[in-house]
């Protein structure tokens, strides 16, 4: 009988644990996990803020759920381990879903992405045959090194004289610049925005390598909160929020929610 009353109590005391963390101010949080050296999703401005186009989407919906916003810098490696611990809330930033559905709860995806290959205007590489035998970097645990990985791209990853795993794309792009590699391969955002001003010195290549959908991804089961956020996520695309935030970015409306495709039929 005692056992179980102590398990009934576990069960209610369970269901009193609170969604949100609290912060020392005693404002409910959420905790956004996101890679610091990945813009323009999350980065560090010219301000020495944290800025990006996730991390402004984030800032929207903490600011929608009544919450506090809290931008929690990361090792890309980690992340599973920070989200498991709960040090983290979510992870968004420029986060791929391909070849990760199952491993954690999902919004709908937000944006249609991709990885590309980015080499230097004077290293005379046009397309992926240009590769052969070239040092090759990409970020490790990201979507470029699992795009590599992946079958579909087996004979192009196996005709890399060598595959660099760097911890960040800043390390990549210092290696390509001390000429230590000769390709990079990352999401094509991330590239448009490292060679801004700089399209003498450096090309993206023109095939994918693989094309991806970005999502904002939650400790798998955590439902309740991603809820939430798909709520937030849908009210911003019906009011033009995320579409407008959209083309300061990158130009061009790149939402892909089903709320953002209906909302442009609407119009």
């Amino acid at each position: 009988m005692k056992k179980n009353l102590v398990l009934s109590l576990m069960v209610v005391l369970s269901l009193l644990v609170p969604v949100f963390a609290v912060s020392a101010d005693g404002a409910e949080t959420l905790v956004v996990g996101f890679d610091q050296n990945f813009p323009p999703y999350g980065y560090v401005g010219e301000d020495g803020e944290f800025t990006g186009y996730d991390l402004e989407l984030a800032a929207e919906v903490a600011k929608r759920l009544e919450l506090e916003v809290v931008y929690q810098p990361i090792d890309w490696d980690a992340k599973d381990m920070e989200l498991d611990s709960g040090t983290i809330d979510l992870i968004w930033n420029g986060f791929t879903m391909q070849g990760r559905e199952e491993k954690y709860t999902w919004t709908e995806p937000y944006k249609e992405a991709g990885q590309i290959v980015l080499v230097a205007v004077e290293s005379g590489i046009k397309d992926f045959a240009g590769l052969e035998g070239k040092n090759v970097s990409v970020q490790a645990d990201s979507a470029g090194l699992a795009a590599l990985e992946d079958e579909a791209n087996a004979e192009l990853t196996a005709s890399f004289g060598s595959l660099t795993v760097v911890p960040d794309y800043n390390q990549a792009f210092m290696d390509l610049e001390a000429g230590a590699v000769d390709a990079i391969v990352m999401d094509i955002d991330v590239a448009y925005f490292q060679i801004e001003g700089k399209e003498d010195k450096y090309m993206i290549l023109e095939e994918f390598v693989q094309k991806e959908d970005y999502g904002v991804g939650f400790k798998l089961g955590n439902e309740e909160l991603r809820d939430k956020v798909q709520e937030a996520l849908d009210e911003m695309a019906e009011d033009g929020f995320i579409q407008d935030l959209s083309n300061e970015y990158f130009g061009y409306d790149s939402c892909t929610l089903t709320a953002c495709v209906e909302a442009a039929k609407s119009k």
